[in-house]
């Protein structure tokens, strides 16, 4: 008889658990229309995925081999230690910085709705 009414305090203190951790869905599966990105973001989702998502997974605290993103333009500066300003962020993007290679081919339209895209993480 202990044991059965030791179940459901397991099952809420479980679930309490879960939801202290912070466990959400996991938004880097979720479509363009429901993280509701407009036309740019979305583009610039698209150059993220194919230039930044290898070291740097989008919606984390932690990167791979480079800083998590997540919160970026919240913080008051980047992980290379300048100001979270849009300039700052490109400079990073077209020169690199410490670890971070270079990225020059992305550029104009790309450029700019991958640091919209940024905005959003």
């Amino acid at each position: 008889m202990q044991r059965r009414a030791s179940i459901p305090v397991l099952t809420f203190a479980l679930a309490v658990l879960a939801l202290a951790c912070g466990c959400e869905k996991d938004r880097s599966q979720l479509s363009d229309a429901e993280l509701g990105l407009n036309l740019q973001q979305a583009h610039g989702r698209r150059v993220y995925n194919v230039h930044c998502l290898s070291c740097h997974p989008a919606y984390s605290s932690h990167g791979n081999k480079g800083p998590g993103l997540k919160d970026l333009y919240k913080k008051e500066y980047l992980p290379s230690g300048l100001t979270s300003t849009d300039e700052h962020v490109e400079q990073s993007i077209v020169r690199g910085r410490n670890m971070m290679p270079a990225y020059p081919q992305i550029s104009g339209d790309d450029l700019a709705a991958l640091v919209a895209y940024m905005h959003t993480l």
